[in-house]
């Protein structure tokens, strides 16, 4: 399930952006507020009391660039933060309508951006109080201001002065609220898709809790017979009647190998199911680890060609356990299985990251593949239950603070790129 962090950090994230949404609003509004001024005064020769809308338009701009100083530094913004800042911008309104005429002023209407504004950004209860707080001032303009010197001349249609300002507040409120709720709509859905990346996440680690326990069952069930087979294999070489049949001898080791592959498959998975480092933790250095895995692997897999390039120059010191091994090797028995024929991995490290990148020369990957690579149960072979190895891979390297990526390549095949710090694999200060 998801955090109530994980979900706070988003939703203060999208605060965050519509708090700047809030900011840019606002500029707009001064220097609309300056020209309307202007126009109104110069052009049709309206009186206004300039000296005070000017000081109302100073203390605005004031407070936005003390609204911007302050959200450069802090990224949380919650709902009374950005209920506060709609009220400055209510309260600026208001003073602004009170010296220019009140309620017959024609931009009276855009009390209503305001509304539509805290019903997009705020919860039910603050955008009710907007809604009060906005009634209440247009009431008191209505009882307490002077109304605006305009001609009556409504009868004039288009040509009146009150109707044109009319239909200019109409056009300056449609075009902000498409323009701004667009963009404020777009941070919710950005923090919408955020929440559901991390709703898929926690099931995702669920899921693999889940497989974790189902792994503890199969490994104690399957641990009996595993050793009695063991045991049986380990008679049979000693046995006169496979000492002397060469063939027999190999094809036992064979076995003895297959049955070693086994027990360590159902080791790697209840590791990679549970937790990131295993019992069987041992200290060595990276090229000595990549080597020997490198090793291993080529012995018990059947492929035709497979090319280790080691790019790691300086050597060091690293913990070599059970499942960051499976997952290396689910990298390369996916790759097998795609393309038995040739194998490359290339291994290095960039800054503090270890590089390993694992590339084939078979088909590549679909594009829904690519899409939910490292869901669980998406696989290239069409059959049910596949596809758990590379979500394994995934989720272990993002336990460690790594990543898995996939790619097709331009002269066919596919590649996989596994990152991981070298701090997660690093040897503890006792073996240093």
């Amino acid at each position: 399930m998801v955090s109530a962090n994980d979900s706070q950090a988003v939703t203060h994230a999208a605060g965050h952006k519509n708090m700047q949404q809030l900011i840019q609003l606002r500029w707009l509004a001064v220097f609309g507020q300056v020209i309307t001024i202007a126009v109104a005064t110069l052009g049709f020769g309206i009186q206004l009391p300039l000296p005070a809308m000017l000081s109302v338009l100073v203390c605005l701009a004031a407070f936005n660039i003390a609204s911007t100083l302050r959200w450069q530094e802090q990224m949380a913004v919650s709902n009374r933060e950005l209920l506060l800042a709609l009220l400055v911008d209510v309260a600026s309104l208001t003073l602004q309508l009170y010296q220019s005429g009140g309620t017959t002023n024609p931009f009276v209407f855009l009390y209503l951006l305001q509304v539509i504004l805290g019903v997009v950004l705020l919860d039910k209860g603050s955008t009710w109080l907007v809604v009060g707080v906005t009634a209440a001032c247009l009431a008191g303009l209505a009882v307490f201001s002077k109304p605006l010197a305009l001609p009556l001349d409504h009868g004039r249609g288009i040509f009146s002065l009150y109707v044109q300002g009319m239909l200019l507040c109409f056009v300056l409120d449609a075009a902000l609220l498409v323009f701004f709720t667009s963009r404020i709509m777009e941070n919710s859905r950005a923090g919408a898709a955020k929440l559901a990346d991390l709703r898929q996440r926690a099931a995702e680690e669920e899921h693999i809790v889940r497989m974790g326990l189902l792994a503890s069952g199969a490994a104690h069930e399957l641990g009996t017979p595993l050793a009695t087979l063991a045991v049986i294999l380990g008679d049979w070489r000693r046995m006169p009647e496979f000492k002397g049949n060469p063939e027999l001898l190999e094809e036992i080791a064979e076995m003895q190998t297959q049955l070693q592959r086994c027990k360590s498959i159902v080791s790697g998975i209840l590791l990679s199911a549970g937790e990131a480092r295993g019992e069987s933790s041992e200290p060595t250095t990276i090229n000595t680890f990549l080597s020997e895995l490198v090793d291993e692997w080529r012995g018990s897999r059947p492929v035709a060609s497979f090319e280790f390039v080691n790019h790691i120059s300086r050597d060091v010191g690293v913990v070599s356990d059970s499942t960051l091994q499976q997952m290396i090797c689910n990298v390369l028995d996916n790759a097998l299985e795609a393309s038995p024929e040739w194998l490359r991995m290339q291994a290095g490290i960039n800054g503090d990251m270890l590089e390993l990148l694992v590339t084939d020369a078979g088909p590549g990957f679909s594009s829904e593949m690519l899409a939910h690579f490292g869901k669980p149960y998406q696989s290239s072979k069409g059959q049910p239950g596949r596809g758990l190895g590379l979500f394994l891979v995934v989720n272990v390297a993002r336990m460690l603070g790594g990543a898995v990526t996939a790619s097709n390549r331009a002269e066919g095949g596919a590649s996989v790129r596994l990152t991981l710090p070298m701090s997660a694999i690093a040897l503890p200060e006792e073996y240093e």
